[in-house]
């Protein structure tokens, strides 16, 4: 399916089970993509890293007035899309922020006193042995989707989110499966409004959204991330499987036909 794909030059991807065994993997799985805004994926567990080392708590100020780390994470601190302005209170609307994640960022940076970059390396992509990952940090928004990564690396990290290593298992299941500040509704980048919305810390949780950029038999329990320059990873805990695509064609309507597609055939070859 991947091959029919309306990509310039390059597609990859790899499908992993909850016991780490790849199950399947298509295309140059060393090869570097951006990965706009997936890196949030990575950002939001160096935070989730720095919480549970000290570095911070969840409910510590940060951003806007009354807004936490936790906010920032649930794209709830009110900040806009990609300026450093206040549009809400925090906690009363799901406005989807690269400006909030650039303020967890320079929170944790402060912090801790080591820059964003560097943290996340030494806290995720070293010890998962994602060697060729990185956060560009003379993107616009670095910590929110200037990342860059290949399939071969994303898989080491989907494993981390099916069986934590980094983190303890308690900390993922909060950041991954409960809604945080349930009942918001806001935009789904692509997909537009929705109500409600729902947002882990850091990473987008499926629910009933339809349409939806994961598959139509996916479980609301779906949670990942998809960006701009065509790349998405998911982690499906009903099913046990986790699939990572990263392509060289933004995101549009070929991939909103395509990728729910491809996600209802892994899953359907799965249960089959």
């Amino acid at each position: 399916m991947i091959e029919d794909w309306p990509v310039p030059n390059a597609a990859a991807a790899v499908v992993r089970g909850t016991d780490g065994a790849v199950l399947g993997a298509h295309g140059t799985q060393e090869h570097l993509f951006p990965l706009a805004s997936v890196t949030k994926l990575l950002s939001a567990y160096a935070a989730l890293v720095a919480v549970e080392e000290g570095v911070f708590e969840l409910d510590d100020p940060a951003g806007p007035e009354g807004s936490t780390v936790r906010h920032l994470l649930a794209h709830t601190s009110g900040l806009a899309f990609d300026e450093h302005r206040v549009m809400a209170q925090p906690g009363t609307r799901r406005l989807y922020s690269n400006a909030g994640f650039d303020v967890l960022a320079d929170t944790l940076e402060k912090a801790s006193g080591i820059p964003f970059a560097q943290y996340a390396q030494e806290a995720v992509f070293r010890p998962l042995g994602m060697h060729a990952t990185l956060i560009n940090t003379a993107h616009r928004a670095p910590a929110g989707a200037g990342g860059l990564s290949t399939v071969a690396d994303l898989a080491l990290f989907a494993a981390e989110l099916q069986a934590p290593r980094l983190l303890d298992p308690t900390t993922v299941q909060r950041a991954t499966r409960e809604v945080a500040f349930p009942g918001l509704g806001g935009v789904l980048p692509g997909f537009g409004h929705r109500r409600p919305n729902d947002w882990g810390l850091g990473f987008e949780i499926r629910g009933a959204k339809d349409p939806h950029w994961t598959g139509t038999t996916s479980s609301p329990g779906t949670f990942g991330h998809f960006g701009q320059s065509g790349t998405f990873l998911w982690v499906d805990p009903a099913a046990g499987v986790a699939t990572v695509a990263l392509t060289d064609r933004d995101f549009g309507p070929w991939a909103a036909e395509v990728w729910p597609l491809f996600t209802d055939a892994v899953l359907a070859e799965l249960r089959g």
